[in-house]
């Protein structure tokens, strides 16, 4: 049987990646990006290795080809076993949520449930042992299920490896692609918990082979309840506790933490089009090299342990388009932190719902590469990384014109084309220095209002600004605006004083205590914020959707300039 060598310096690589800026008009689901060389020690050595028997890994160097075919999939070029006890085997068992079923199977509804009949269609192409294994082919109905044994978790030699050559699989009930049970490197505590993780032994690891195109169509498995742990409701009417059996809301997913590589050229691709979301880890994902282009029902990538999740992005070319089919969505979602120190990034949240393009539970650490991020939210950025400009504009921009940047020689620095609608746009990269910029939409140069919350070093907005009423949270370490006082007789939140003369909106329920307003009109449609929930955006006059922290109160004068300075630059009232 023929076999493909591999150095074992492929298995996990940090690669260093400069990325040129971005064109204009670059579509997530498209290859449209030019990469700069690598540097890196990634090799693939194609000499022959001589016969064995299927389904065998045979060492540490050597790869397994798995070649998808809905006429019968081969793995060294024999028909793949259905014996449980191989390597590599084939069944018709994959996990789905079922149709049916009642409150106490699971939190999803019959949108998300699928029957028997559907699920028995799909083959699940099962890797059980360790290696490296080499996927090409079409498979039209079908899984990749990664399970190494429920000890795998705490041993590090279960590492798998797979090799995305020229793949495309399709599964309609559930991720297409799932990592359950390898090696996981992390841990979960919360209290040790830091921005900072080592990825490097990680279990779970994908290398998109160059001159590639894969493609990955996926769906999602609602959270099904593990059925011994169902606790109800006196009334027996409820769940009111419960542990989870199942729940993976990713086309492309992992239990564990995970890797994604690139080749030595890191010029292959790896396309995701997710029914939910798209690319997701349940603790860390860490991503050097490829290019990965996500189209997106909800976020398009997503790590999803609290407080501990780390997303890493260290070089290749990520692109993500939230294409709004679930009503909202994030371009980049971490449960814990997002770091971003090289490679190039897009991402374009929903068009239609209060979601940023980069968002971070615990902050967002940009030190290197280009980042683009479009939404209606603008999530914390922490200091002492490479400088970025926030750019807020007055209500919903469409999608007619090029956004262009120049500097003051009239060279384009950034030029940007979103697929979706945004009022937010989040711009970073090497080539953003300080000095005297314009923005321009299409031929049409924009103002710079700037904000009365303006922050030190620069003519826009920072992030720092007002305590909010009570049920409303707000960003860490928010402070209130300098001067502000209440009205008489009402009590402001803690640390915040009364401003002179404010008093608030029409039909807007106050804090108790607190007198109704006379004068001022809320944006029709918007409801007071509940307790721990994101408000809904309102919308303006036009329809159009008004970004949380520019609602058009504004002190100085228009001017055509932005001043950009080294480190946060935030300019508001953009229009």
């Amino acid at each position: 049987m023929r076999k493909n060598k591999l150095r074992k310096s492929m298995l996990i690589m940090g690669i260093g990646l400069t990325m040129l800026g971005l064109g204009a008009c670059n579509k997530a689901s498209e290859d449209t990006t030019t990469v700069t060389e690598l540097d890196s020690t990634i090799a693939i050595d194609t000499s022959q290795n001589g016969d064995a028997d299927a389904n065998t890994v045979q060492g540490e160097d050597e790869v397994v080809e798995i070649v998808l075919s809905d006429s019968g999939i081969t793995v060294d070029e024999v028909a793949v076993s259905s014996d449980t006890s191989e390597s590599v085997y084939v069944a018709n068992d994959i996990i789905y949520y079922e149709t049916g079923k009642d409150f106490t199977y699971g939190e999803g509804t019959e949108a998300d449930a699928h029957d028997s009949e559907e699920a028995l269609n799909h083959t699940v192409v099962h890797i059980t042992k360790p290696g490296t294994y080499n996927v090409s082919g079409k498979l039209s109905k079908g899984q990749i299920a990664v399970d190494l044994g429920e000890d795998a978790k705490d041993n590090p030699e279960a590492v798998v490896t797979l090799i995305m050559d020229n793949a495309d699989i399709t599964c309609d009930v559930a991720p297409a692609v799932i990592f359950y049970s390898v090696y996981e490197c992390g841990n979960d505590d919360a209290d040790s918990a830091s921005k900072d993780v080592d990825t490097t032994e990680a279990g779970a690891n994908v290398i998109i082979a160059d001159d590639s195109t894969n493609t990955v169509n996926g769906s999602y498995v609602a959270k099904i309840y593990k059925p011994d742990s169902v606790v109800l409701s006196e009334d027996k009417a409820e769940v009111v506790d419960s542990s989870k059996l199942h729940k993976y809301d990713g086309a492309f997913y992992s239990k564990m933490s995970m890797n994604i590589e690139g080749g030595q050229n890191s010029n292959g691709v790896l396309n995701i089009n997710a029914e939910n979301e798209g690319l997701d880890s349940e603790l860390h994902l860490t991503i050097n090299g490829g290019i990965i282009n996500i189209n997106s029902g909800n976020d398009g990538i997503n790590t999803n342990e609290d407080g501990v999740s780390v997303t890493t992005i260290n070089g290749g070319s990520v692109n993500i388009l939230v294409n709004g089919d679930t009503g909202e969505g994030d371009g980049i979602d971490s449960n814990g932190w997002l770091v971003i120190n090289g490679g190039k990034v897009t991402a374009q949240a929903c068009s239609d719902s209060a979601d940023a393009g980069i968002d971070s539970d615990m902050g967002i650490h940009i030190t290197g590469g280009t980042v683009m991020a479009t939404g209606h939210m603008l999530d914390r950025i922490e200091d002492g990384g490479q400088t970025y400009a926030v750019f807020n504009f007055n209500g919903k921009q469409t999608l007619e014109e090029t956004v262009y940047l120049k500097d003051e020689s009239d060279a384009i620095v950034m030029e940007a084309c979103p697929d979706n609608a945004y009022s937010v746009m989040i711009y970073s990269s090497p080539e953003l220095v300080s000095g005297i910029y314009t923005l321009w939409s299409g031929d049409t140069q924009l103002a710079n209002q700037g904000g009365t919350m303006g922050g030190p070093g620069n003519n826009g907005m920072n992030q720092d600004g007002m305590t909010p009423p009570e049920g409303m949270e707000m960003p860490e370490g928010m402070e209130p605006p300098e001067g502000m006082e209440m009205p008489e007789g009402m009590e402001p939140p803690e640390g915040m004083e009364k401003p002179e003369g404010m008093e608030p909106p029409e039909g807007m329920e106050m804090p108790e205590g607190m007198e109704p307003p006379q004068g001022m009109e809320m944006p029709e449609g918007m409801e007071p914020p509940q307790d721990g929930e994101r408000p809904d955006k309102p919308e303006d006059n036009n329809g159009d959707f008004m970004n949380p922290n520019n609602q058009g109160n504004y002190t100085q004068e228009k001017t055509y300039e932005f001043q950009i300075n080294e480190g946060a630059n935030m300019f508001g009232g953009i229009s």
